[in-house]
């Protein structure tokens, strides 16, 4: 008798049964993982932001008279941000447009900005203006005007064979990854003068007389950062000679117009005597400070060609171009920091206002740079402190080494970036005691 036959299906019966689809499925899903295109010797781990750094350490500190001595941001003597009056006033205007909306601006921006822009940083009888010799483009702030200045000259300056970029040293640590990203090589000729705390202007001025001709050289305008040390105007006519002897061309980085001195005339001053002695040259604008619009990333961008009978073919195909860079990085410029300072530029009150505004914040940072001083040589903190006073803008090279700077965090909680730079913003009328009494004590141990 033959055996019961079984029901049950085999292996290869089940298997036959499933869709070839399902199977493929199966074997993608047993087997081995496959390891990631972006290996780490390939994509490395980048090293933390000292900036960002120094600012996440300060929150996670529960200390209760720790003191912010990093922040690039205006604060006011309670320690907190403060909303401009007119800013207030401007968001109010727009709000009761009954017109607003939120559409697309054009790739070159808000042009009520933008002409406001050019009148601010160049002056309302400006000739650049008059003779058409300028193009602007709205930008992300002072940041986005640097960048799409560094993509241009990426692409389009042949000032020599081999362009260089020169930045002070210091500088801004962000103007050296902008350009390192577009792949421009970069120098840098001496700035700050570690035994005067001052300008090492010999030692600028000799490099710039020895970089090859047509080199592309950064300036700041005003508040150098993170120095706070400017150029006298003597000073910037003799810098303005050097680089039209040598045919270098100026990059100016406006990021504290009004901010710096209180005035907006004063502040713009280099900027104004490059445009008036022909100078061709680039211009990044910054609205972040001096209008507290930091999140807003509200900024310009602007190109001036040099006077001449080509003057208005040349701005016409460098605006053409400039689009297009900035048509592949971020379509349109975003809407609401450029409609705030708009509003206020083309306002006669509001500017006034907006002016006064100014005056408070420079004022009160100008007034703790004195009380500063004034508690350091009541102490008989070794060394020299009139630095502080002589220095101007936000930022103050202290002079304090990596060492002093590490140990004054941990012993008194006073954040300030390794290289002894500190926003004069930070201190107050109710922290200023503290902030000199730690500083003194770092100084006399560590002598």
């Amino acid at each position: 008798m033959p055996p019961p036959k079984n029901d049950l299906p085999t292996h290869s019966d089940h298997f036959s049964r499933i869709p070839k689809v399902r199977l493929q499925q199966i074997k993608f899903h047993m087997a081995p993982t496959n390891s990631t295109a972006f290996q780490a010797e390939v994509v490395p781990k980048a090293p933390e932001d000292p900036l960002f750094g120094l600012m996440a350490a300060y929150r996670k500190d529960t200390f209760e008279r720790k003191v912010d001595l990093g922040i690039g941001a205006y604060r006011d003597d309670n320690a907190k941000p403060w909303v401009l009056p007119v800013v207030k006033k401007a968001d109010d205007v727009i709000r009761s447009d009954p017109d607003l909306n939120h559409e697309y601006l054009p790739i070159a921006g808000l042009q009520q900005f933008t002409s406001a822009s050019q009148r601010l940083i160049l002056g309302t009888d400006s000739s650049a203006i008059k003779e058409n010799r300028i193009t602007s483009l709205q930008t992300i702030s002072g940041t986005g005007a640097v960048h799409l200045g560094a993509l241009f000259l990426r692409k389009f300056y042949k000032g020599n064979s081999d362009p260089n970029v020169y930045f002070s040293n210091p500088t801004w640590a962000n103007h050296n990854q902008i350009f390192t990203n577009v792949h421009l090589p970069i120098k840098t000729y001496p700035y700050f003068s570690a035994e005067t705390k001052g300008l090492d202007f010999e030692g600028m001025i000799s490099s710039l007389e020895s970089a090859p001709e047509g080199s592309i050289i950064l300036l700041h305008a005003c508040a150098h950062n993170p120095t706070g040390v400017d150029p006298t105007q003597e000073q910037w006519k003799k810098i303005a000679e050097v680089l039209k002897a040598r045919q270098h061309f100026p990059f100016f980085d406006c990021a504290y117009q009004g901010f710096a001195s209180g005035s907006l005339n004063q502040d713009a001053w280099a900027v104004r005597y490059f445009v008036e002695q022909g100078f061709e040259l680039l211009i990044a604008q910054s609205y972040a400070k001096n209008f507290g619009l930091y999140g807003e990333r509200a900024g310009c961008f602007h190109f001036v060609t040099s006077p001449g009978s080509d003057a208005t073919d040349t701005v016409t195909r460098v605006a053409s171009q400039l689009a297009i860079l900035q048509r592949s990085e971020i379509s349109n410029p975003p809407i609401y920091g450029a409609k705030i300072a708009s509003t206020v530029l083309n306002d006669d009150a509001l500017f006034a206002e907006w002016e006064d505004n100014l005056r408070t914040m420079s004022g009160r940072i100008i007034d703790m740079r004195k009380s500063l001083r004034t508690k350091l040589e009541e102490l008989g903190t070794p060394g020299t402190w009139n630095h502080i006073t002589d220095q101007i803008g936000m930022f103050s090279f202290t002079g304090l080494t990596e060492k002093q700077v590490l140990k004054i965090r941990e012993d008194a909680h006073v954040y300030m970036t390794k290289n002894g730079r500190i926003s004069m913003a930070g201190i107050n009328t109710k922290n200023v005691d503290y902030v000199a009494n730690a500083i003194d004590k770092v100084v006399r141990e560590t002598q």
